[in-house]
């Protein structure tokens, strides 16, 4: 059975261009529920516009917590 997790993201393009080409390769995200999640910043490459990342996210994980999918739902 899948998880879902909810959270907000509001970075710029300079901010998130500097996690991608290697200061950081992951980012921390604070899900709705309360609960911190590392992501690998090349997860939200395709979210990516020339105002950054933003928006309303929805991370799914499998039951042994893997990635299965991450969607931009507002």
């Amino acid at each position: 059975m899948n998880k879902f997790y909810y959270f907000r993201m509001n970075v710029t393009y300079h901010a998130f261009l500097s996690h991608y080409l290697g200061v950081a390769s992951t980012v921390m995200v604070m899900t709705e529920q309360g609960l911190k999640l590392q992501l690998p910043a090349s997860r939200f490459r395709s979210f990516l516009t020339q105002l950054g990342v933003k928006g309303r996210f929805r991370l799914t994980v499998d039951q042994n917590n893997r990635f299965v999918n991450l969607e931009q739902v507002g």
